[in-house]
């Protein structure tokens, strides 16, 4: 599992009101091939549009400080987050899904909150087999996020294994909590460095595309940036959440 963040886990003076995990689920044995499709689709994106292989994709700056990538149109820069999000939909054994936390009166820990949640929807899915793709009798996932809070994130996944309160479902029971471990998730999170992993690169795309849902800018909302999000209806995880069909968890 991919992982990258768009927002931050701050609840007082934060410029933003949204904190959003994204991932991208490939199965090992699709790994490969994944990579390869990945890496043409690069060199397309070269050819059309300019875009270097080693010039970082990062939506943010893409779109609002272009830097030496001014050079590209901004029609052309924003036609080349649309292209990722149609790549991302077109892979036939990928899967995404996000955890957006609407930080607006909360002062519980946003980071651990919707780290927990993440980690545990892909604890589900895989144990459940729900993931797209070629499945083992026995799988088991790792979590490769991008470089940030690593000794936070990596004492969240230890304390997962042995102590993880969840709350009751309320439906179900009257109150309460239950202590599930995590057993399918293995290792430590690995960290990267999205400047030298073209899959995270994907997955800034796919993170930036779902706060355009929430908190959009201008620009986005006048292109129908903020509408990106639902051309992923292939590879989205629709079981993770009984709220929506996008694959999106809100909390």
């Amino acid at each position: 599992m991919y992982v990258d963040e768009s927002g931050d886990v701050g609840v007082n003076n934060s410029p933003t009101r949204y904190f959003i995990l994204s991932a991208i689920v490939i199965h090992e044995l699709r790994w490969k091939q994944t990579l390869e499709s990945l890496v043409e689709f690069r060199k397309f994106l070269r050819d059309t549009k300019g875009l270097k292989l080693r010039e970082e994709i990062h939506c943010t700056e893409l779109i609002n400080k272009p830097g030496k990538l001014i050079r590209i149109k901004r029609n052309d820069r924003l036609d080349i987050i649309k292209k990722c999000i149609d790549w991302l939909n077109l892979q036939p054994d990928l899967n995404v899904f996000s955890v957006v936390i609407d930080k607006n009166n909360r002062n519980d820990d946003i980071f651990e909150l919707a780290w927990n949640t993440l980690i545990m929807r892909f604890e589900n899915t895989i144990s459940n087999k729900n993931f797209r793709g070629p499945s083992n009798t026995d799988d088991r996932g790792m979590i490769l996020s991008d470089n940030t809070e690593g000794t936070k994130l990596r004492r969240l996944v230890r304390k997962m294994r042995h102590y993880n309160t969840i709350p009751n479902k309320t439906e179900i029971y009257n109150s309460g909590y239950r202590n599930i471990k995590i057993n399918s998730v293995i290792e430590n999170p690995v960290l990267r460095d999205s400047q030298y992993s073209f899959l995270h690169q994907m997955n800034d795309v796919l993170a930036y595309c779902i706060k355009q849902k929430y908190q959009s800018n201008t620009y986005m909302k006048k292109k129908g940036g903020d509408k990106f999000y639902k051309r992923l209806d292939n590879v989205t995880v629709k079981m993770v959440t009984s709220k929506n069909n996008y694959g999106i968890v809100e909390i």
